[in-house]
C-alpha cells in the first residue's frame, strides 16, 4: 500500500465519520487510476467490516452510457451496501445522516442461491434471483458540492450512501424491466422520469455485469444478497422535509420521507 492511497482511504473514511466533506482528492493526492481508486475503497470495506459493519451486498453505478462517455469509461463501478443505512417503505430517513444527498429510482434483487462465475449467463442469474423489489438509492458524496471525478467516485465507495426497499416483491417471471418506465417525484411533483432501458439496456445487464465482475474479482455474491441496479433515471437532491415517491412500473408504490 503506497502512502497516498493510505492517506485517501482515511480522508474518505474521517469524512464519512464525521459528516464531513473533503476537497476532491484525485489530483491533491495524485491519484490517477482505477487501480488506486479501487484500492482505496477496498482498505475502507475491509476496515468497516473489522468495525463490525454488515454488508448486505453491492450497489451498481455508472450505468447510463451518457454519464460512461461524459467520464471516459466502458463499464460501471460498484460499491458496498451496509445494513446500517438500510430503510423501508413509509420510513423516516434522517437527512443529518448524510452530507449532500441526491435520490436515484432503481431496481432491487436479492439472490436465491450464490453466483460464481466469472462467465455467468444471464439464463443462470435469471434462475437465481430470488425477488425483484422496487427501490431509491439515496447517494452521496464526501466529496464538496459533488465535484466529484470517476477516482474521486470509486474510492468514496462508489458515492454510495443509503438505499430503501419497498415492500412489493415481484417474481422476475412477469416482469419486463427493459420497458419498465420510473416517475422519482418529490413532494408530489414529478422531478425525474427514466426507464429500465437506461440502465444498461436493461437491469439485467447491470446486475450480470455485478454478479461477472465480483467473481473475478474473488468476491463472489451469495445467496441473500442484495444488488441495486444503476439509476433508471436522473438523480435529484433531496434534503429534509421532502418526501420522495418511486413509481416504477409492476411495482406498487414506494414512499418514504426524509426527516430532520
Amino acid at each position: 500500500m503506497t502512502d497516498k492511497i493510505a492517506r485517501a482511504a482515511e480522508e474518505i473514511r474521517e469524512g464519512r465519520r464525521s459528516l464531513t466533506q473533503i476537497a476532491p482528492i484525485q489530483e491533491r493526492l495524485d491519484l490517477r487510476t482505477l487501480d488506486d481508486a479501487n484500492a482505496v475503497q477496498r482498505i475502507n470495506t475491509e476496515f468497516w467490516l473489522a468495525a463490525g459493519r454488515r454488508a448486505v451486498g453491492y450497489k451498481i453505478g455508472l450505468t447510463s452510457a451518457a454519464v460512461q462517455a461524459q467520464l471516459g469509461v466502458d463499464q460501471p463501478d460498484f460499491g458496498t451496501l451496509w445494513a446500517d443505512y438500510a430503510f423501508g417503505q413509509n420510513d423516516e430517513v434522517q437527512a443529518f445522516r448524510f452530507m449532500q444527498p441526491r435520490v436515484e429510482a432503481e431496481v432491487a434483487f436479492v439472490l436465491g442461491r450464490d453466483l460464481d462465475d466469472p462467465k455467468l449467463q444471464m439464463t443462470t442469474l435469471a434462475a437465481a434471483i430470488d425477488q425483484v423489489l422496487p427501490a431509491v438509492e439515496i447517494v452521496d458524496t464526501v466529496v464538496k458540492n459533488w465535484k466529484i471525478s470517476l477516482v474521486d467516485t470509486v474510492a468514496d465507495n462508489a458515492s454510495g450512501g443509503g438505499y430503501v426497499l419497498g415492500n412489493s416483491p415481484r417474481r422476475l417471471d412477469g416482469l419486463d424491466l427493459r420497458l419498465a418506465g420510473a416517475v422519482l417525484s418529490i413532494d408530489g411533483r414529478s422531478r425525474s422520469i427514466g426507464v429500465g432501458a437506461a440502465c444498461m439496456g436493461d437491469p439485467l445487464n447491470a446486475a450480470l455485469w455485478l454478479c461477472r465482475k465480483m467473481s473475478a474479482l474473488g468476491q463472489p455474491l451469495r445467496a441473500g444478497d442484495l444488488i441495486l441496479s444503476g439509476a433508471l433515471g436522473p438523480m435529484v437532491e433531496v434534503r429534509a422535509g421532502m418526501t420522495v415517491t418511486a413509481e416504477i412500473q409492476g411495482f406498487s408504490t414506494l414512499n418514504f420521507y426524509i426527516g430532520v
